[in-house]
């Protein structure tokens, strides 16, 4: 995994991370590293610095994944950091980013809020065949109630 922090902390937009993504991609296929085997991190800045980003973040995995079709994997409760109710923007948020192309979350799989929002992703995705997951995870969390 490679993350942009360093060099994308003074460059918020979603272009200048690719730009950086494109880099990085680049000298890896030099190396002999297929895109299949890199994951990039364009970073999810708190919202509680700046409200744009988690627009720049989506906009950043979209043309990322557009362009290189690479694995994309972020810690997605930094985008919460300093705000009230973080489950909440979290679970919305992780939903977002799954569907603009992160496929390795970095998430607290405690936290149920947003794991039932990535397996409503995922449902709504196509990605869960007759809704398997989400039907055993829903009596799980049902039984675990009674």
């Amino acid at each position: 995994m490679i993350a942009l922090q360093k060099r994308s902390r003074n460059q918020p937009s979603a272009e200048a991370r690719f730009a950086v993504a494109s880099k990085i991609i680049e000298r890896a296929g030099k190396l002999g590293i297929s895109p299949a085997d890199i994951a990039i991190d364009p970073l999810a800045p708190t919202l509680g610095a700046d409200h744009r980003a988690a627009k720049i973040a989506l906009d950043a995995i979209e043309m990322i994944v557009a362009e290189f079709g690479v694995n994309i994997t972020m810690g997605a409760s930094n985008i919460s950091f300093g705000m009230p109710d973080r489950n909440a923007i979290n679970a919305a948020f992780i939903v977002m980013t799954i569907h603009a192309g992160l496929t390795c979350p970095i998430v607290n799989p405690l936290h149920e809020q947003v794991a039932t929002a990535i397996l409503a992703a995922d449902l709504s995705m196509g990605r869960d065949e007759w809704g398997a997951r989400w039907i055993k995870a829903y009596r799980q969390r049902q039984k675990a109630v009674k």
